[in-house]
């Protein structure tokens, strides 16, 4: 602030030359001032009183709605949501597995790759393709998200019917990217 009351003032003061041709001196001459001046006062109250003075302005505050006023898709199902709880859900994994692996030695886990490679490989179809699931798809549900929210910040796609389209269509990739992650359809 005190920075561009000073770059203000230099170009008030070099402009004064150019001004001063054009402007009756009686303006020059007057001097108003910028800033606005007011007592500060300062009223005490007891804990009591300060309670009653917050209540009473809580009764004009206007009242948040409650998510339930707002159409399921665009909340529950909407991609932002889910963007960031599938980047939780990644991060969480990275963090659990990889503090995992640091701790190991001390608690003689197995957590090697060549351990793990082989556990895995002794599942069933079936269980392997839902672990695989359930880490490939937030994986292409984040990742098409995130393309989604990129083409967004462009400022196209705002229309609501492209926005019903695409999100319908960020799902589907998702699921369709989770599928193929896992089973490599």
């Amino acid at each position: 602030m005190l920075a561009s009351r000073v770059g203000v003032a230099a170009t008030r003061s070099a402009a004064k030359p150019f001004m001063a041709q054009n402007l009756p001196k009686l303006a020059l001459a007057a001097r108003v001032p910028a800033t606005q001046y007011r007592p500060i006062a300062t009223v005490k109250h007891t804990p009591a009183e300060g309670d009653q003075i917050l209540a009473k302005q809580r009764l004009n505050r206007p009242v948040s709605p409650h998510l339930g006023i707002y159409k399921m898709n665009q909340t529950w199902f909407g991609s932002s949501a889910w963007t960031r709880i599938t980047g939780c859900t990644l991060s969480g994994v990275a963090y659990l597995y990889f503090g995992s692996y640091l701790l190991a030695p001390l608690f003689g886990w197995h957590l090697e790759s060549a351990s793990l490679a082989a556990a895995f490989a002794g599942l069933p179809m079936l269980v392997n393709g839902g672990i695989k699931f359930l880490l490939g798809f937030p994986f292409a549900m984040h990742f098409f998200n995130g393309v989604k929210h990129l083409v967004l910040d462009t400022g196209r796609g705002y229309a609501k019917s492209t926005l019903v389209r695409v999100e319908t269509a960020a799902w589907s990739f998702g699921i369709l990217g989770g599928l193929f992650l896992a089973f490599g359809l």
